[in-house]
């Protein structure tokens, strides 16, 4: 059985044997996280980043599937810090839940708050990370979520499980990367390296004796449990010669879908199987990045690590490479992420709302403001990006979070008026765009839903600016995406194919550029929300807005109250 020590430390275990932990019938149900600085050594170059407990990538969390932990976060850092369980519906408790000043404030340094994690439906793999400033770089872990006891997987049951955690890596101090963000209002400076398991690889410099490695044994069947941490990129990632067979997504399983890639957003999670059925050698495992915005910046590296059979035998001169579709390669992308489906079985139903009773339309846009003081920022034309929802560039409230202003009836903190619908109708997509829409307003606006509503919310993507992807998170819920599509949404003529029998039930999902995306939810989880894209420099932007949904009557209803010791602002 998982004794604490181990729970505590993992990572440096290659991989997880099955029936060390799934059979375990008592484990320890608390963890503790020390969120401080440590000296790690990339690309040539030494540097302090912020971790928690000292590991990069953080220690993974274990649970039971309706279990429930506490994770004590000590804040030993210089800086404030928030922690959040990402794909945890946190049912009816938001206050753990974690975004800086939508359901906390942030824990400060020498400070210490006890989150309580609430498991429910969720089943496979998760994670967790920071919800403040861009601190998510460094301070972020995986979430494993076995069966219940005595019950078992969907899917034959693997040999071994391993953790693949994708990231990015800066030379430069990551808060320098922030900072100088919001100092010249450009693009950031994208990341020097993406890394496996917390390593770039042996193509980049000084990397090659570190770089990741998984053995494995000829004939058996691996689940990697597949991770985005990645701050800014959509990644394509493959393992040489080898077919991956994705089982689940977002902490649901999947229909089966094999292919020899896979596309996996920041923010998002894959489960997936591979049989190590290929000639006895050495095999690269590699990632890198999808991109498909004009003229935008992204990191084209590529990282590696190596899968390498138990067996005796001669090595090839160097490792056979995979293949990996090309950076702005949208049909391969939308080709795999398309065809993910709900397992939807006896075992496993799915309750797609059908009798909707709030119907949602909202833009999502890279936007520009006005350079003030000097009028020369890095923006087009001197301007300063921004982002927005429904013309919205959201702005986080500051003497107070959301949460505490709703709970406890605290006025003036945040606006109720969050538009059901885009304020100005025109053809989102079209190549060029007037300049007096490029322009949103800044606002704390909220969008108020009742409880137990059936939702349809259309996410559509708009040209202005700058088109791209955009990884629309939603917390405290996963959704049913029943459609998507390329260019302005037609309620007449698309919503006659969305899929109503078996779509793909995620927490996070990429919306096209310029296209739409048409997910479906059952507001059934009192409290307050974020939803935001998972590109860290399109959440700092204001590209996000907050859902409260109202209680409910009768009992299991109704928000839970606070804990003693949330974080004062």
């Amino acid at each position: 059985m998982w004794s604490g020590k181990k729970a505590f430390s993992f990572y440096v275990m290659v991989f997880i044997t099955i029936g060390d932990f799934v059979n375990c019938e008592a484990w320890n149900y608390r963890y503790k996280f020390f969120v401080k600085e440590s000296p790690y050594t990339r690309l040539c170059k030494t540097k302090k980043i912020l971790t928690v407990n000292g590991q990069f990538p953080g220690p993974t969390l274990y649970a039971h599937k309706g279990d429930t932990i506490i994770v004590d976060v000590h804040n030993k850092a210089k800086q404030n810090i928030t922690l959040h369980w990402h794909g945890v519906k946190q049912q009816r408790y938001p206050w753990s839940d974690g975004p800086a000043y939508v359901t906390q404030c942030p824990i400060k340094p020498g400070h210490k708050f006890s989150q309580k994690v609430i498991f429910s439906a969720e089943e496979g793999t998760l994670w967790w990370h920071a919800h403040s400033t861009w601190s998510r770089a460094t301070v972020h872990g995986a979430i494993i979520i076995y069966p219940k006891t005595g019950t078992s997987y969907p899917f034959p049951k693997p040999h071994a499980e391993v953790p693949i955690i994708l990231g990015e890596w800066w030379k430069k101090d990551v808060r320098k990367v922030y900072e100088g963000l919001l100092a010249t209002g450009g693009e950031p400076n994208v990341s020097d390296a993406f890394t496996i398991n917390g390593q770039p690889g042996l193509l980049y410099p000084c990397s090659k004796r570190e770089t990741y490695k998984l053995k494995v044994v000829y004939g058996k069947t691996y689940l990697l449990r597949l991770v985005n941490a990645a701050m800014n990129e959509v990644l394509f990632f493959s393992i040489a010669k080898h077919n991956l067979t994705v089982v689940g997504a977002d902490g649901s399983y999947t229909k089966q879908l094999t292919n020899n890639y896979i596309v996996i957003s920041p923010g998002q999670t894959l489960d997936c199987l591979f049989h190590a059925n290929q000639k006895p050698d050495h095999y690269y495992m590699a990632a890198r990045a999808y991109s498909s915005g004009v003229n935008v910046s992204f990191d084209n590296t590529t990282t590696t690590a190596i899968l390498h059979y138990s067996d005796c035998y001669a090595t090839s001169s160097s490792p056979s490479f995979p293949y990996l579709p090309y950076y702005n390669d949208t049909t391969s992308a939308f080709n795999f992420t398309g065809r993910l489906r709900s397992l939807a079985n006896e075992d496993h139903p799915i309750s797609v709302p059908l009798y909707l009773t709030k119907r949602l339309i909202s833009t999502i846009s890279v936007n520009s403001f006005p350079c003030y003081p000097n009028g020369t920022c890095q923006g087009p034309n001197g301007t300063r990006l921004s982002a927005s929802m429904n013309n919205i560039s959201f702005v986080n409230p500051q003497r107070l979070d959301v949460l505490q202003a709703y709970y406890y009836h605290v006025h003036g903190v945040y606006g109720k008026r969050f538009p059901s619908f885009p304020p100005f109708v025109f053809n989102f997509t079209a190549d060029y765009l007037p300049l007096n829409l490029q322009t949103p307003i800044h606002g704390t606006e909220v969008k108020f839903l009742k409880y137990n509503s059936m939702v349809e919310m259309i996410l559509q993507g708009t040209n202005l600016v700058a088109g791209i992807d955009h990884p629309m998170h939603l917390h405290g819920y996963s959704f049913y995406v029943v459609g998507w599509g390329f260019g302005n949404f037609d309620k007449h003529k698309d919503t006659l194919n969305f899929n109503l029998v078996d779509p793909p039930f995620l927490n996070t999902v990429m919306v096209p550029r310029n296209g739409w995306t048409a997910i479906r939810f059952k507001a059934n989880n009192p409290g307050v929300w974020f939803m935001h894209c998972h590109f860290e420099r399109h959440l700092t932007w204001g590209m996000d807005t907050v859902f409260i949904v109202k209680d409910g009557k009768g009992p299991g209803a109704s928000m839970l109250p606070p804990p003693p010791d949330m974080p004062p602002c």
